[in-house]
């Protein structure tokens, strides 16, 4: 397995950007598929962010940055690769 990008989401279809207002987890936290890992506030309101991923998170963007869609969030390093 190798690293992989965690992007901003579209949660809507007139969502063009959003603002990550929580972390869910941390740094070096281990996530798998359907786990909900932030909190992102679009113009609808805040919504949980679900991963569907499997591995480890690095590298968390900071909070309250508006960020458009498909923005880089987060690496999640897949197991057995070495940070």
């Amino acid at each position: 397995m190798s690293v992989s990008d965690f992007c901003m989401p579209a949660l809507g279809a007139d969502m063009e950007t959003g603002k990550i207002v929580e972390w869910r987890v941390q740094p070096g936290s281990r996530v798998k598929p359907g786990d909900v890992v932030a909190v992102v506030e679009t113009h609808k309101g805040a919504i949980d962010v679900e991963i569907f991923l499997d591995g480890v998170i690095e590298d968390l963007v900071p909070l309250d940055q508006q960020l458009p869609v498909g923005a880089l969030l987060a690496h999640v390093r897949g197991e057995g690769v070495a940070p």
